[in-house]
């Protein structure tokens, strides 16, 4: 029998013998691979850290203790650990286990992730409420090196050094940011602070020196000496200094040293940070080698690593990357900043092409923003390309940094609309309507490949803030003869007929044609517009409609609440235009995971159920 085996719900890891415990890491790395080699999903991050959640598992209790994952894509071995291996054959499918952390799938995810930066704060306000309601159990949050980027972060470490109880925080590093020629010392050092022994030789060497003449200056000058030697070899030092205890370095692959590390941080009074090291895509040679490639990856060939299915055409990402390095060599103040992103938004190859003129901020949105807002009001023209359930956590800089100062900076939002199998916690829902509430923003949605790059253009050389939203996914290349030059806030008439007007945004534009061909084939005659322009909505289009229209049909990927079916249904309540208004988006709620078509489906976006409820309508007036 595997011992993988033996593994069926939660604590069950702890029933294993010692010589079990490497076997079973051998067997989740199998089972990971077989796996997410056919769903697709979260690789290398799981394959490094799969001796860690081990560990952690073996010294917590579950579901009293708290384990609290940052962001949460690393979480695949603690869903094995706690009786959810079925659940792997329909990962991150409709109806299936998500690819993160769930209240609702088990009693052992205490907090739902998604993002980045949010553990800390999070294991921190259950410690809290564990001490208030006089509860004991331990609270454990995982955050990785990257992670540690993110603002967040530190606020959070600000405020757990006023902590009086036991709250550990593991750094997952698996960038081995280390310096290996002061590691070994490191970690002796580390060890000797983490021993019982050397906490009370401390105390001890302090009593005695109180009791003689001069003792206290002599302590003095001991601490001032093992400061200075701490500072140059123990890399905790930045934590030590805001007042949290620093454990490590230590091997992230090694099951004895970090059980003996997570007991002794048990024993802390107080914040703890565990320092443990890993190496990404573990155990899996062309995860190891490319772990960038294996992040987040769709099915592929275990034997090759090769995707299953090759890209035949260019996504709406590449369509940007080409088209921003064109417009920077034309115009040397156009810069380019991601947060952490260079591949995923397609600014690698500018910062190949430019690599002065790129910035990468790390996982720090909010900084990103600012930041070009300063480099904006001194001049230049920064293009900040953000996926745009990310973009959401500069709210505040755009407001108060970018829109209110009307400053030119161009928020090229990828991944807008439905993104798929990553879920609620990605999907690009609220971009329009939280882009748009905003005075001085300028928003846009392109129909297919050919009017992005001509928006870039238009953005580059538009002094106010823009923003470009698009989809996750291959570009669409239909309608390329209706290229009508972009002019601000007015929209693109592709079919002019009577009845229906149907005013599309963006992606939906290719549905709407769906929707036009199903409305002629059943005898009704319909308008079709491409909005182009979210804010400002083109009230002269509107207007236009109404000659001989009775029916105005809105289409957004997007939140209804405030976005363009909303602003447009405003409108004519303003001018109290006897028409009526069906909007179609998405309902108040969040949407799970699945494919993009499944869940247009069951957002009620797709072209069939769109049709039938326009002639519904129709019929009605």
């Amino acid at each position: 029998m595997a011992v993988l085996d033996l593994i069926n719900r939660e604590n069950d890891i702890k029933k294993l013998q010692p010589e079990q415990l490497p076997l079973l890491a051998e067997e989740i790395r199998a089972f990971l691979l077989e796996h997410v080699s056919k769903t697709g999903g979260h690789l290398a991050s799981n394959l490094g850290a799969v001796e860690l959640t081990m560990a952690l598992h073996l010294i917590l209790n579950f579901p009293e203790d708290k384990l609290i994952w940052d962001v949460g894509h690393q979480s695949y071995t603690h869903k094995i650990l706690t009786g959810r291996k079925e659940g792997f054959d329909h990962l991150r499918q409709l109806g299936g286990m998500s690819g993160f952390p769930k209240r609702a799938e088990s009693d052992c995810d205490c907090f739902d992730t998604g993002h980045s930066s949010t553990s800390i704060s999070a294991g921190l306000g259950f410690a809290h409420a564990r001490d208030l309601l006089g509860e004991t159990y331990n609270v454990v949050s995982v955050i990785g090196d990257g992670a540690m980027t993110g603002g967040l972060a530190y606020e959070a470490l600000n405020n757990a050094v006023d902590l009086k109880t036991n709250f550990i925080i593991v750094l997952n590093d698996n960038k081995m940011s280390i310096s290996e020629n002061v590691g070994g010392m490191a970690r002796h050092l580390a060890s000797m602070r983490m021993a019982e022994a050397y906490q009370e030789f401390k105390s001890d060497v302090h009593s005695s020196l109180d009791r003689l003449p001069y003792g206290e200056r002599v302590a003095r000058r001991i601490h001032k000496t093992k400061n200075s030697l701490k500072q140059l070899l123990i890399p905790g030092m930045l934590f030590e200094n805001m007042g949290i205890t620093y454990l490590g370095p230590v091997s992230g692959h090694n099951l004895e040293d970090m059980l003996h590390i997570f007991r002794e941080a048990q024993k802390v009074s107080g914040a703890v940070l565990v320092h443990v090291l890993t190496d990404k895509g573990k155990g899996y040679l062309p995860a190891e080698q490319r772990p960038d490639r294996f992040h987040g990856i769709g099915p592929f060939d275990v034997e090759t690593g090769c995707a299953v299915k090759s890209k035949k055409k260019p996504d709406y990402t590449d369509v940007f990357s080409t088209v921003i390095c064109k417009i920077a060599a034309k115009n040397d103040r156009v810069v380019a900043l991601t947060a952490a992103m260079a591949d995923g938004t397609g600014l690698r190859r500018f910062q190949s092409e430019f690599p002065d003129r790129f910035f990468d901020v790390g996982i720090a949105e909010g900084h990103a923003v600012t930041f070009a807002a300063g480099m904006a009001a001194s001049g230049l023209h920064p293009v900040f390309a953000v996926y745009s359930s990310f973009l959401q956590r500069g709210f505040d800089e755009i407001v108060h940094d970018v829109c209110m100062q009307n400053l030119p900076v161009t928020f090229a939002v990828d991944r807008a609309g439905l993104v798929g199998a990553d879920g609620s916690t990605h999907h690009g829902l609220m971009d329009l309507s939280y882009l748009s509430m905003m005075p001085n923003m300028t928003v846009m949605a392109p129909k297919n490949k050919w009017e992005l790059a001509d928006m870039l253009w238009f953005a580059s050389r538009y002094e106010g803030p823009t923003a470009i939203r698009y989809p996750r996914g291959q570009a669409f290349d239909g309608l390329r003869e209706y290229r009508t030059p972009i002019r601000y806030g007015r929209s693109e008439w592709i079919y002019e007929e009577r009845q229906i007007a149907v005013f599309a945004v963006g992606s939906m534009v290719e549905i709407a044609l769906e929707v036009h061909e199903k409305l002629c084939q059943k005898g009704y005659e319909s308008s079709l517009i491409n909005a182009r322009f979210v804010k400002p909505v083109d009230t002269e289009a509107i207007r236009e409609a109404l000659r001989e229209h009775i029916l105005i049909v809105t289409m957004e990927e997007n939140l209804l609440h405030g976005g363009f079916g909303d602003a447009v249904e405003e409108y004519l309540e303003k001018t109290g235009a006897d028409v009526s208004v069906l909007t179609f988006g998405v309902e108040d709620c969040f949407i799970s995971h699945g494919t993009v078509q499944q869940l247009r489906e069951k957002a009620g976006l797709d072209a069939a159920h769109m049709t039938q409820k326009i002639i519904d309508v129709f019929d009605e007036l």
